[in-house]
């Protein structure tokens, strides 16, 4: 099913607060949105509107849109939120995952494994795919609304923050690719471990980037 263009504005613009196309800290206007992601008026207000739920930009009435800053000190709170949160759609999933979506997440660990190349853009849409997955199979609109914003602040700073080393494309790799198996095989015990070992590289990954040269 092809997306609506509210929600194909909403993927457009998202990825450009990931990469910085629209940096962090800036103002920007309506106009220069429409412009930049070549959609109208409405489409654009109305992915505005979700990505504000989202925290992914705020809204400020006569001046534009803000584009909110990056700080570790608000993705180790971040963190501390998705800790329990990926605990339990991890664990849920295990067991409530229908066959369509098991079978899903072993094409999807698949899909990480086969990774190789140098693209962060497919790198990310591999993400979001598998962040997507793993809340959808939990069988919890609750859960899975509640993670959503968490986890694209959290691809957010991790792509900031991604440098030239590919350990960390490599450890993203193994981590969600572990998890993604284990619900898959419906291993309720193995996945939660996945997802603990996951937010603790991610916690490492945020203090690591506290002195990380630029």
């Amino acid at each position: 099913m092809t997306p609506n263009k509210s929600a194909q504005a909403y993927d457009v613009l998202e990825r450009m607060v990931i990469f910085q196309e629209l940096p962090a800290g800036a103002m920007v206007s309506e106009a220069e949105l429409m412009d930049k992601s070549g959609f109208g008026r409405t489409p654009l207000r109305e992915a505005l509107q979700r990505l504000s739920r989202d925290n992914l930009v705020q809204v400020v009435p006569r001046r534009g849109i803000l584009v909110p800053p990056i700080s570790v000190e608000s993705q180790l709170k971040l963190l501390e939120t998705r800790r329990p949160l990926e605990e339990m759609a991890a664990t849920l999933a295990a067991s409530r995952a229908r066959p369509e979506q098991r079978s899903a997440a072993l094409q999807r660990a698949k899909e990480f494994e086969s990774f190789t190349g140098r693209d962060l853009h497919e790198f990310e849409r591999v993400l979001r795919a598998g962040h997507e997955l793993v809340a959808e199979s939990a069988q919890n609109q609750f859960l899975e609304n509640a993670m959503a914003p968490l986890q694209g602040l959290s691809r957010r700073y991790w792509f900031a923050h991604l440098r030239t080393d590919p350990d960390d494309v490599a450890i993203a790799i193994d981590r969600h690719s572990e998890l993604l198996t284990a619900i898959g095989e419906q291993d309720r015990e193995r996945a939660a471990a996945a997802a603990r070992s996951l937010i603790d590289y991610l916690t490492e990954f945020a203090y690591a980037s506290v002195s990380a040269p630029l």
